[in-house]
């Protein structure tokens, strides 16, 4: 097993503590939470009172002033392979770094306070129906008033959208031009919002994912995100960190299935011994426990990369394409190396399974995650006809 060196002794303390409340606050709701089709709004607050939430925000938002990814990799590490509904990431290193990076002080004085305490859950509204991965192609309109915008369109698989305060919406501020995008801060308190279903899916059971509808929502133009024609660029910017917080979602997922399924066929009885002992299952676990080795070396090397200011675009493509596809064959394994059991929902690896088919979807395709590799390798065919 890898010795993964990118943590120091304080970060280990901090997974320590991390692990304490997840045992006492999270897990044991689990499973009601599933039935729910949603966390409680109360575990965001608990999050918010342990300062697990933004936790780069200035301390006079409430924050800790710590800018250290690695301790959110720790959050994700920790709680996402057990309750992977619990979006902390997303809170946390996708909609929470435009509030603190791009936001003017004005947004960060009125928005940060209550994302840091739990009080204002974070989402971010770009998929559409329709349109996929396709963010050029984005329907909803944002119209410029004198004092305000007003936003009209749709919205489809909104993750927090049901639980969320404040939504970050991207809305085509030039309908003849594909990249000519703002982002837009909406209180969903707001005229005209609304949210449609609670999404029914495969798996993330306890996972809020929504619908969400713009009908004349006026949003003040304080409320827009840095330049109206501008958003597209300020997406691109901060997918790379989206990409590297769902790879060390993925690989710990894996680890998880890997170690449950360890204990599995340990415990399992066949011809008069342990099913591990067998060749197969021997080789199985061998190259599995080689293939998440290696995942979990790309990911802290991209980590590193991130925090150094140097990660771009192609490798965080590469980290989430290849963690992807890793969690995905090692549930596929590890369900199999359980046999009929595996198939029973009674068992956790049938939850895993479940829940790893979405990891090759979001964030990005791996369709999409090759073509942005390719593309940096120089293989556009755009440049070249």
């Amino acid at each position: 097993m890898l010795n993964r060196t990118i943590y120091d002794e304080e970060h280990e303390i901090f997974r320590k503590s991390v692990r304490a409340w997840a045992e006492a606050e999270v897990f044991p709701h689990a499973e009601a939470w599933r039935e729910d089709g949603s966390v409680s709004r109360d575990i965001w607050k608990s999050a918010g009172e342990q300062g697990f939430l933004c936790m780069y925000a200035d301390e006079a938002y409430g924050g800790l002033a710590l800018n250290d990814f690695r301790y959110d990799m720790i959050l994700t590490e920790e709680i996402g392979p057990r309750e992977p509904g619990f979006f902390l990431g997303l809170h946390n290193r996708i909609v929470g770094p435009y509030l603190q990076n791009f936001a003017d002080d004005a947004q960060r004085k009125k928005y940060m306070p209550g994302a840091v305490s739990g009080d204002t859950v974070l989402a971010i509204a770009m998929t559409e129906p329709g349109t996929g991965s396709d963010l050029a192609g984005i329907k909803t309109r944002a119209v410029e008033h004198e004092d305000h915008w007003v936003l009209n369109g749709s919205k489809t698989y909104i993750s927090n959208g049901f639980l969320t305060d404040l939504v970050l919406v991207a809305a085509k501020t030039n309908p003849e031009a594909s990249h000519e995008v703002g982002l837009f801060w909406v209180e969903t308190d707001s005229p005209g919002f609304a949210r449609g279903r609670n999404l029914k899916k495969l798996g993330l059971e306890s996972q809020d994912t929504a619908e969400l509808f713009f009908d004349d929502v006026k949003v003040p133009k304080e409320n827009v995100l840095g330049d109206p024609k501008g958003g597209f660029k300020t997406m691109m910017m901060n997918l790379a960190e989206e990409r590297l917080i769902g790879a060390v979602g993925f690989v710990a997922r894996a680890e998880h299935a890997f170690n449950i399924t360890m204990e599995f066929i340990m415990e399992r009885r066949a011809f008069g011994k342990a099913v591990g002992t067998f060749q197969n299952s021997r080789f199985k676990m061998a190259s599995m426990r080689t293939e998440l080795d290696a995942a979990w070396a790309l990911t802290d090397h991209c980590a590193r990369e991130h925090m150094a200011g140097r990660l771009t675009a192609e490798m965080a493509a590469e980290a989430k394409l290849y963690t992807s596809e890793v969690e995905g064959r090692v549930v596929d394994e590890c369900l199999q190396l359980h046999g009929g059991a595996g198939y029973m929902d009674e068992y956790e690896i049938s939850r895993l399974y479940r829940d790893a088919r979405i990891s090759r979807i979001y964030a990005g395709t791996s369709e999409i995650m090759r073509e942005i590799i390719g593309r940096g390798l120089g293989l556009d065919d755009r440049q070249r006809n």
